[in-house]
């Protein structure tokens, strides 16, 4: 039990929500709460996310097919505005997203009535910056999501709002102004 106690008191937090053990000690001239200019007043709650309207059938052998995983069944054709003159146009679309499909329906539940939960639960990250914590429960599956938001980084892991998974990690260097 002594080498479990720790796994038990993460898990015991995440659960209830109390995700103070994964922030990190700083300054407080460095803490959320001063470099934030809205206040962070949104509570743990819960909302029920609907599969998009219109969304046509997926059956559970396109689920089983890898060449389904490369495709995009919700836009699999492309949208007026995408290299319009290019006469390999729809070959160029079919790569602009690879594994749509996978992400969103194989191992993702976007297809599916699930119930999500967290401070900002219809959104992919906490709209004031600084660390999320989100889950999406399909039955009896928990899916988590967290994320971590700051003007010169971007990261988030797992399964997003719309209930597909994602990983991004974007580090954005200082702008350099153009020299007059």
């Amino acid at each position: 039990m002594k080498g479990k106690l720790p796994f038990v008191v993460v898990l015991a937090a995440t659960l209830l929500g109390d995700f103070s053990l994964f922030a990190f000690s700083g300054s407080a001239t460095n803490s959320p709460a001063t470099t934030n200019s809205v206040a962070n007043s949104a509570g743990w709650h819960t909302i029920k996310k609907q599969p998009p309207a219109g969304l046509s059938k997926i059956h559970f052998y396109n689920k089983l097919n890898p060449v389904w995983w490369l495709k995009n069944q919700d836009d699999p054709k492309p949208p007026d505005w995408y290299k319009p003159d290019d006469k390999h146009r729809n070959f160029k679309w079919s790569f602009r997203n690879p594994f749509h499909n996978f992400n969103f329906y194989v191992i993702g539940v976007a297809d599916k009535k699930v119930s999500r939960s967290g401070r900002f639960p219809d959104q992919n990250s906490n709209p004031h910056g600084g660390w999320d914590f989100e889950y999406t429960r399909y039955k009896f599956l928990w899916f988590p999501f967290m994320s971590y938001h700051r003007p010169k980084f971007d990261f988030y892991f797992g399964w997003r709002e719309r209930g597909n998974f994602g990983i991004k990690f974007n580090i954005n260097p200082d702008r350099h102004k153009p020299k007059p």
